[in-house]
């Protein structure tokens, strides 16, 4: 009798949750778009030229088949439930990083198909990261027609002169659809140079990344003036630093963006304490999501998809429960201890909307 009343007491909320949902969205099209780095993805597999030995059966972490399977199972869950909260389809496209290679990809999307019923499909293109991680994109196939995509290779320098080897900044131009009206959208995925050796000594390399960003953006104005664009990633920066602030001029608040500006839709939320990381038990929000002036002000009565409003997805199950680190996202692995987690980075995401 107890185990059943749980069972109904779970569905009543659920249907509440979802019917509170449509109320808020009475009269429009959500549509979810989000990032997610899934820390360390890797297959058993060595890959060739690649520094990917701790991810090995006999490497550091152990890593046999019974853990990558479930690490893939686990990560197959949480992709699937990204955008839920306003869509029961789920997130139209995701963004991923730290991914060893296309077959990772593969495997997640047809766990998250197979068990979530899914529709999801991945593109990858294999970029210089001397671990062998790279970022990536899964896409609804009825929601997100790609059209096209492209790798963009960053170069940059260590401040001793060494070469960075590191992510590509993935664009994929496609076309979000609903109700027969496809618009076209940029999205950038990117996952910039990490904060290796200290904030300070690496910023070049993450104002270099935002450069290359901006150029991409450019270069895409160039072609199309009123481009819609998404930018996304693990930057290794929060929204205050050098690169996101003034290299990239993402701006906190609405009123400050200029014509084919940034708006960086994370900074207000990292301002009231809440974050996509934990370190040293403070929050940092590297994992951003920031979108041009014509998303940003597209007019509702447009019929277009317009910004609606940002979240991260801090959901119990991604969450430590207890002990020095509850609170903060569950892992995959915890000082050399595997944990059978999810990531050491939440999910974030924003909602757009398009008048019925």
């Amino acid at each position: 009798m107890k185990r059943t009343f749980l069972y109904v007491a779970a569905v009543m909320l659920t249907v509440s949750i979802w019917a509170n949902a449509q109320e808020e969205t009475s009269g429009q099209y959500v549509r979810c778009i989000a990032f997610y780095n899934l820390e360390n993805l890797f297959d058993t597999i060595h890959d060739e030229g690649k520094n990917d030995y701790e991810y090995l059966p006999d490497g550091g972490n152990k890593w046999t088949s019974m853990k990558y399977e479930n690490k893939v199972k686990n990560m197959a869950y949480a992709v699937s439930q990204l955008g839920t909260d306003y869509d029961p389809r789920g997130a139209a496209c995701v963004g991923v990083a730290e991914v060893e290679n296309i077959g990772c990809l593969y495997d997640l999307c047809a766990e998250a198909n197979a068990k979530y019923g899914r529709r999801l499909k991945p593109i990858l293109i294999e970029g210089p990261d001397r671990r062998g991680v790279d970022v990536g994109f899964l896409y609804d196939s009825v929601m997100f027609k790609p059209s096209k995509v492209n790798g963009f290779e960053l170069k940059a320098h260590y401040a001793d002169g060494g070469e960075i080897k590191t992510r590509l900044q993935l664009c994929v131009s496609g076309y979000l659809m609903g109700d027969g009206k496809p618009e076209k959208m940029h999205i950038i995925v990117n996952h910039w140079p990490s904060r290796y050796g200290g904030e300070l000594s690496s910023r070049p390399g993450r104002d270099t990344a935002a450069m290359l960003c901006m150029s991409i953006c450019d270069s895409i104005y160039r072609k199309e003036p009123n481009a819609k664009i998404v930018i996304m990633g693990d930057l290794n920066d929060d929204p205050y630093n050098h690169s996101c602030k003034d290299v990239l001029k993402a701006r906190k608040y609405r009123e400050e963006v200029e014509p084919k500006g940034f708006f960086n839709t994370m900074w207000q939320i990292l301002d009231k304490g809440t974050g996509s990381l934990a370190y040293n038990g403070s929050w940092n929000l590297f994992d951003q999501i920031i979108i041009n002036e014509p998303l940003m002000n597209e007019k509702l009565e447009s019929g277009k998809w317009t910004y609606w409003k940002p979240q991260i997805f801090n959901k119990p199950f991604l969450t430590v429960q207890e002990g020095k680190d509850k609170g903060t996202p569950l892992r995959t692995h915890k000082a050399g201890v595997w944990q059978n987690g999810y990531g050491d980075h939440y999910p974030t995401m924003i909602y757009l909307i398009r008048q019925k």
